[in-house]
């Protein structure tokens, strides 16, 4: 499974971004997408993640404030971040479930500052 993420930027304090990521190759069927950030100094950490079905959960601080969806037919998963803070800061990477496999994709960076 290959995935390409893209929508990273810098952005000031209150703003949006959106995140989105596409999944390509060979596999049967995608279980779970899911955002996850690495801040600096920091252990990677979940944001967000979507069941097949649509079921959302997400990281206590960006409860809110981010919205993750899917779409199935063109297994893309997206990241909608609204009212960004600086603590919103890192870099952010896109995982896909897809038994046998779990993939990551590059990283793409947030950087939330005025």
């Amino acid at each position: 499974v290959q995935l390409q993420a893209s929508g990273g930027g810098l952005v000031q304090p209150g703003g949006s971004l959106r995140l989105s990521c596409a999944a390509s190759g060979s596999f049967n069927s995608i279980v779970r997408m899911a955002w996850y950030r690495q801040a600096p100094g920091k252990q990677r950490e979940l944001v967000a993640s979507i069941s097949t079905r649509g079921y959302a959960e997400y990281e206590d601080s960006v409860k809110g404030r981010f919205t993750i969806s899917r779409d199935n037919a063109r297994n893309t998963v997206s990241l909608l971040m609204n009212n960004l803070k600086p603590e919103d800061t890192a870099v952010y990477y896109c995982n896909v479930l897809a038994p046998p496999f779990d993939s990551w994709g590059q990283g793409t960076q947030v950087t939330v500052s005025s």
